[in-house]
């Protein structure tokens, strides 16, 4: 199983007691690395989305039976969220579950991050999340920003080359999507 926030004591203790082998992969603050800066054809800074899933995400095809993608589309840099999907696609198993809450309705800049824990197989704890902007020293950390709020149809075109999605409306303004590849 992968899960896709920060490293949590509590997740890898939860999976390995019921006997399943637990990868961690922080993608949020992973794409937030300086070094991933490109300039494109206008000048700007942009994230490379090829240096960036070159660097994670590097399993072998069909490794995964689980992944817990949390919130992880709603605040990750949307030149990122696509090919990030796509290549969750390739290193899941057919018929592999992947979990992801999606925010229902724009909650503004202010707008708080967490990270999940599960503490039993049908509650899960929330913790703030903290990160230092780029370039910015590790004392001035905030909970990153919410980029987009995704509708329903944005959801399935993201996951339109899994095998079935379900919508679940979950408490605080957040869905829960249940995808099969």
């Amino acid at each position: 199983m992968l899960d896709m926030g920060s490293t949590s004591p509590g997740n890898i203790r939860f999976f390995t007691d019921r006997g399943h082998k637990n990868y961690s992969e922080d993608l949020l603050r992973s794409s937030l690395d300086p070094a991933l800066r490109v300039k494109d054809e206008a000048g700007n800074l942009v994230v490379d989305s090829k240096k960036f899933l070159d660097e994670n995400l590097a399993y072998p095809n069909g490794h995964f039976d689980v992944v817990l993608c949390w919130n992880l589309p709603d605040y990750m840099e949307e030149s990122l969220v696509k090919p990030t999907i796509d290549r969750l696609w390739s290193v899941m198993k057919p018929r592999g579950v992947l979990l992801a809450f999606f925010h229902t309705r724009d909650a503004g800049p202010d707008s708080t991050c967490y990270r999940y824990h599960v503490t039993e197989s049908d509650t899960l704890e929330m913790q703030e999340v903290k990160i230092a902007p780029p370039g910015r020293p590790a004392t001035e950390k905030q909970s990153p920003r919410l980029q987009r709020v995704f509708n329903n149809r944005h959801i399935e075109n993201l996951f339109r080359d899994f095998a079935s999605i379900k919508f679940f409306l979950a408490r605080d303004a957040m869905r829960e999507v249940l995808v099969v590849r």
